[in-house]
């Protein structure tokens, strides 16, 4: 009976604890759902406002051509003048776009518009240096990332005992060094279009066995998405490392 008589009071405020938590176990799932809510539609907002910007720029540069075709008194008397003219311009520009696409299909293509363009801004330095930037960019966002890169590798980086998670981008021989080098390039994290870039003997990197797609992931989560057979190899190495001597203690 004693046992029981003061267990109840110690129950009745396990109880009245709980009963007291719940507002604010409810309160904070609210806004932990409403924050997971918030985070997966930024990616929509941000798509949405850069193609909203894409067409406004549009509209901007194509809209004086327009108006002046349409001021003509020609197309006074033309029910729809305004759509006509806006369809025909959006056509031609898209057969201008499909005709510089089959022009720099082929290498030569490529070739040619380069030394084209290089001769005609060449003689203009400032104009130069900002195509040349706004050109390197657009191809590294174009180029898909199976064609960049290669494989996925783990590197000792930025000093021995730490290991980093490089993506390969080629091969290179060094002078006076006969051994095969590869060029990696280590992601920043979360933002993988900037990076530190080294070359690194192929015998002092270990393949990771993992895609590009994974590594991406791994990089743009800051490692909380974790392919599941790296995951497995990185559970083993820890489950060896985590206190032998507990360990043997177990086994014992």
């Amino acid at each position: 009976m004693n046992g029981i008589e003061t267990g109840s009071p110690e129950r009745d405020t396990l109880h009245r604890s709980e009963r007291a938590a719940l507002p604010l176990r409810f309160k904070r799932h609210v806004w932990q759902c409403i924050a997971r809510g918030f985070l997966l539609l930024i990616p929509l907002f941000i798509t949405i406002l850069i193609v909203r910007y894409l067409i406004g720029f549009a509209g901007s540069v194509i809209s004086p051509f327009v108006d002046f075709v349409i001021s003509r008194p020609i197309l006074d008397d033309i029910p729809g003048a305004t759509l006509i003219v806006w369809s025909a311009v959006t056509a031609s520009a898209l057969v201008l776009f499909y005709g510089l696409g089959m022009l720099v299909t082929g290498e030569k293509g490529k070739i040619r518009v380069a030394l084209g363009i290089n001769a005609f801004l060449g003689r203009i330095p400032v104009v130069k240096s900002i195509y040349d930037v706004a050109s390197q960019t657009t191809q590294a966002l174009s180029t898909p990332r199976e064609n960049a890169f290669s494989r996925v590798v783990f590197l000792e980086w930025p000093r021995p005992g730490v290991r980093a998670l490089g993506l390969v981008t080629g091969q290179c021989m060094l002078p006076h060094d006969d051994r095969a080098m590869l060029v990696i390039y280590i992601a920043t994290v979360p933002n993988p279009t900037s990076g530190m870039l080294a070359v690194i003997p192929e015998e002092e990197v270990v393949d990771a066995g993992i895609s590009v797609e994974q590594a991406m992931k791994i990089i743009f989560s800051g490692g909380i998405v974790i392919p599941e057979g790296l995951q497995e190899t990185i559970t083993v190495v820890e489950g060896r490392d985590r206190n032998p001597v507990t360990a043997g203690q177990d086994r014992c």
